[in-house]
């Protein structure tokens, strides 16, 4: 045999071979592509899962509600109605009496006049309201004139306002210490208290009233 036809026999027996190998490559793929499609179709089948929607349990009717009772209608009597008739009015003609004759009276007589009002008494002078005795006594002695042992009489008179108080004093005879004298009149005027002179109206007015003080030291 020919180099030649050793050759061409060779070339054409290798292009046999690959379409060979393509067929069994194709075939090869075509069925495992088969298997599995048909396999992920039984899977699918066996796993096909129905979703089952839980019943809801059925809601309980609400218990029947009983049965109001009807009163009867309460039928009140029909009122009693009673006509009364008025008795016939009977006009009765009054005739008036004679009218007596008039008389003329005299007219009253005037009130009295009342009696003039009694006549105020005029007051020239105050009058002392209270003791007067208290207004200067022993526990107004001046300290100096108790330490010295000194003593006497202090005559005084004050001029009293219409108010009744003391507006002025003035010494009328000395008790010979002149603190005995100022304690005098200090305390009358500090104390004493009046019912206010009158004049010839009855008017309260100023007026004087006149006294004394023994100063002596307590034994």
């Amino acid at each position: 045999m020919a180099y030649a036809d050793q050759d061409g026999m060779s070339s054409s027996r290798l292009v046999s071979i690959i379409i060979v190998a393509l067929l069994h490559a194709f075939l090869g793929y075509a069925l495992v592509t088969g298997l599995a499609y048909e396999a992920v179709q039984q899977v699918k089948a066996k796993l096909n899962v129905v979703d089952v929607k839980e019943e809801e349990p059925p809601e309980e009717e609400p218990p029947p509600e009983p049965e109001k009772q009807i009163e009867p209608p309460v039928v009140s009597p029909p009122p009693l109605v009673t006509t009364v008739t008025p008795p016939p009015t009977v006009r009765t003609v009054d005739t008036p009496p004679p009218a007596a004759p008039i008389v003329p009276t005299a007219a009253p007589p005037a009130p009295a006049a009342p009696p003039p009002p009694p006549p105020v008494a005029k007051r020239p002078n105050p009058i002392p309201k209270g003791n007067p005795g208290n207004w200067a006594n022993t526990n107004d002695y001046p300290s100096r004139a108790l330490q010295q042992e000194r003593e006497g009489t202090t005559g005084f008179r004050v001029t009293v306002g219409p108010d009744g108080r003391v507006q002025s004093c003035s010494i009328t005879s000395s008790s010979g210490h002149a603190d005995l004298d100022d304690a005098t009149c200090k305390n009358i005027q500090r104390r004493g208290r009046f019912d206010p002179a009158l004049d010839s109206s009855g008017n309260p007015t100023s007026g004087s009233w006149s006294s004394r003080v023994r100063w002596q030291i307590p034994k």
